[in-house]
C-alpha cells in the first residue's frame, strides 16, 4: 500500500472542493487496484458527485436543509451551528473508495471525488490518498 497526505485550504465558507485531478495524478501509472480517499477530520466528508453543473451547490443546499446552521445543536463550541458539522460525516462519510484500472480512475463520466466541508471554523484540511494494488 502506498499513501500520501495532502493539505487543502477550504477557507471560511462551506465548500465542495473537487479533488479528482489530485486523485488522478496520485494513481497515474499504478496499474489496477483501489484508491481510498480519507479525510481525518470529525467535521468533513468525501462525496462522489457531479460538479460544475450546479450539483455541488445543490449538495450544500440540501445539507443546509437537513443540517441548519442554527442553535439547535448540543455540540456548541465554535461558530453558530457548528454542531451540524459534527453530524455531517453520518450523511457524507469521511471516505470513498474508487476502482483504478490501468492506472486510471474508473469513475463514471460525470463523477468527481470531492471534499465536503461545512466547518467554517477550520480553514485547513488534510486528505489521505491510499493506493491498494
Amino acid at each position: 500500500m502506498d499513501s500520501e497526505t495532502r493539505s487543502y485550504r477550504t477557507g471560511d465558507r462551506e465548500t465542495v472542493l473537487d479533488l479528482t485531478d489530485d486523485c488522478r495524478d496520485f494513481v497515474a501509472g499504478r496499474g489496477d487496484g483501489l484508491l481510498h480517499v480519507f479525510v481525518p477530520h470529525a467535521t468533513a466528508g468525501i462525496a462522489i458527485i457531479e460538479t460544475g453543473a450546479g450539483s455541488d451547490d445543490d449538495l450544500l443546499a440540501a445539507l443546509a436543509d437537513l443540517l441548519p446552521a442554527d442553535d439547535r445543536w448540543r455540540h456548541r463550541h465554535g461558530s453558530r451551528g457548528h454542531g451540524r458539522s459534527h453530524v455531517l460525516p453520518a450523511l457524507v462519510p469521511p471516505y470513498a473508495t474508487v476502482p483504478v484500472l490501468g492506472g486510471r480512475l474508473a469513475l463514471g463520466t460525470w463523477q468527481s471525488v470531492c471534499l465536503v466541508d461545512l466547518n467554517v471554523d477550520n480553514a485547513e484540511r488534510e486528505v489521505r490518498l491510499s493506493f491498494l494494488g
